[in-house]
């Protein structure tokens, strides 16, 4: 990996608050993902399910991790099941984790191959009454395709039918929106490497410039720092593009006088950043584009001071649309007899600003959280209010990544990144 190790006892800690959750005489499963083949022999770079690594650190192909927190038999109340390295697979693939390192990685001493998988997983089952299964239930969540995962649970089910079956999500749910501070700093690294990269961009976009130029820059700075590359698929939309929401293309030429809305950000150990401005191809915002900027920030300052402990998110976005509403009728873009005439279910303000303004954030870009319940302290939350006018042929979105505190205003993990809109005109004319 190019990440520098992480701290097995974040892993350690993980799983005991885990297995605190867990029903008695239960085991729990854990799979990587799948490596997805293209064509031939090729396949996509492998990316480790988040929940295993989230539980043991472990960040490899064909890994299985099983907890029972109340198995007679101590050597196996944690277990992990990794492929069996040697010398042909180090020569041909790179090395994999031995039972040694996989100790050092994820706190955990029994360590098996895969090929005993199914005669401890048989031991283990006879003190047990129940499996907890492992399913994807985010919100947002639309899974075509049968994955590891899947698979695991048709055979776990099927070789014993006799045992229950509880899930395994709403625990993580939970666990994994408040994050660690160990998880954290991983964060704020992430956060620091698309400063790199962001202000890498503000010296390199010029007229005429492609998109595509731009986002090799970002590309280069991120891995050059450890990262992987995007954290997502990078959105680098110049003029009208960045009126599509989710523009991904980035073939386009950067025209004088237009301006570039990014939706970038660099990952770190699998910990996601998410990052958004928007910025002047010509190095100034005229009148008009610097108004509609000052309103967008203007609503994301006043949506970050309301992400604190307490907050249920409905009734945040609420409060946003009317700071929005607000805004849109200074501009003129809205008049009084749009807003007492909208419909309640899509308001006014929907038709300039038609996503939501925040979303939890961490191993997964939109990370677990139970969103009808009360924010805590140490969530993560993105803010990213935007106003897109296509009559004008530009939009804007602007978007930081804060951690909800005890007390008062978040903390902005990306509070060093320019957002006012003279520091970048200034930035980039220096």
């Amino acid at each position: 990996m190019k990440y520098h190790p992480i701290d097995s006892n974040l892993f350690i800690k993980n799983r005991k608050n885990f297995a605190a959750a867990m029903q008695p005489k239960s085991i729990a499963n854990f799979n990587s993902n799948d490596v997805y083949p293209i064509s031939a022999d090729s396949t996509m770079p492998f990316e480790q399910h988040r929940d295993i690594f989230y539980l043991s650190g472990v960040d490899q192909e064909e890994s299985i991790l099983m907890l029972f927190p109340d198995c007679p038999n101590e050597n196996l109340r944690e277990v992990l099941f990794l492929t069996e390295t040697n010398e042909h697979i180090a020569v041909w693939e790179g090395e994999k984790l031995t039972k040694e390192a996989a100790f050092k990685t994820s706190g955990i001493k029994t360590v098996y191959w895969l090929q005993d998988l199914e005669k401890v997983l048989f031991e283990m089952s006879t003190y047990a009454d129940t499996f907890y299964i492992n399913t994807n239930e985010h919100y947002r969540a639309n899974v075509a395709t049968e994955t590891r995962e899947d698979r695991f649970t048709k055979w776990l089910l099927a070789k014993f039918p006799a045992h229950s079956v509880a899930k395994s999500n709403p625990i993580l749910q939970r666990l994994r929106s408040v994050k660690d501070p160990i998880e954290l700093d991983l964060m704020q690294q992430a956060c620091n490497i698309t400063e790199k990269g962001f202000r890498r961009i503000l010296n390199f976009v010029k007229p005429d410039v492609w998109e595509y130029e731009i986002e090799a820059e970002l590309l280069h700075e991120f891995v050059r720092n450890r990262s992987k590359g995007f954290a997502y698929t990078p959105i680098i939309a110049s003029g009208n593009n960045a009126n599509v929401l989710h523009y991904v293309e980035n073939n386009q030429q950067c025209k004088k006088g237009d301006l570039i809305l990014f939706d970038i950000a660099a990952e770190y150990a699998n910990y996601k950043s998410d990052l958004s401005r928007t910025i002047p191809v010509s190095g100034r915002f005229s009148d008009r584009q610097k108004a509609v900027y000052n309103a967008v920030n203007h609503v994301k300052k006043e949506a970050t001071k309301l992400l604190v402990p307490g907050t249920i998110w409905k009734e945040y976005h609420k409060e946003v649309g009317t700071i929005m509403t607000s805004e849109l009728l200074k501009l003129g873009l809205l008049d009084k007899a749009d807003v007492q005439n909208e419909d309640k279910n899509w308001p006014a303000y929907k038709k300039y600003f038609m996503h939501g303004t925040s979303h939890n954030i961490g191993l997964d870009t939109h990370d677990y959280g139970l969103l009808h319940e009360p924010m805590q302290a140490n969530m993560v939350f993105t803010v990213e209010p935007g106003i897109y006018i296509p009559a004008e042929g530009f939009g804007i979105r602007l978007e930081d990544d804060v951690v909800i505190q005890q007390q008062g205003e978040p903390f902005n993990l990306m509070g060093n990144i320019p957002i006012e809109a003279d520091e970048i005109e200034d930035l980039m004319n220096s």
